[in-house]
């Protein structure tokens, strides 16, 4: 078994990850943001289950929720067990929330979940983020770019 390092120890543990936001979306701003989760979810989460890939953070009512997140029921609960895909509230500050629904509301921006982590506290934690659509010639450039960079690093590791 490997030895944990400092930086290993310090870092939070990513539960979920949404790979495919960055690459449909330009990242305009990021936030963490805690969520209100049931024990049974907190518990599934841990095991490994759950995608936000499908998911998106909207206003209502003056709060954020996360709509399209799925927790798969904990395999060892017996009772009280959640529907896989409920909106779940986010826990930001209500300054935070004005000035979210203001940018999504006006200027053609949307809010998607980045990834889902536990931090060292033992809390859950979601980065959010505020993004604009890329269209299909924003993502080719994209990949020209990874690619060159790919070339480069292959060059150098050469020499």
């Amino acid at each position: 078994m490997a030895a944990t390092t400092e930086k290993n120890a310090n870092q939070p543990k990513d539960l979920l990850r949404n790979r495919r936001a960055r690459h449909s979306y330009h990242i305009l701003e990021t936030l963490e943001a805690g969520i209100e989760l049931k024990g049974s979810e907190v518990k599934s989460l841990r095991d490994g289950g759950g995608s936000i890939v499908e998911a998106w953070v909207t206003p209502m009512n003056n709060q954020m929720f996360i709509k399209g997140m799925t927790i798969p029921p904990y395999s060892k609960a017996s009772a009280w067990i959640e529907a896989s895909t409920r909106d779940r509230k986010l826990l930001i500050h209500r300054r935070e929330i004005d000035r979210l629904s203001g940018a999504v509301s006006q200027k053609g921006l949307t809010l998607i979940p980045l990834r889902v982590y536990l931090t060292e506290k033992g809390l859950i934690k979601v980065e959010i983020a505020l993004g604009k659509g890329k269209d299909a010639r924003d993502k080719r450039d994209d990949i020209k770019e990874r690619d060159l960079k790919r070339e480069l690093a292959r060059e150098y590791k050469v020499r």
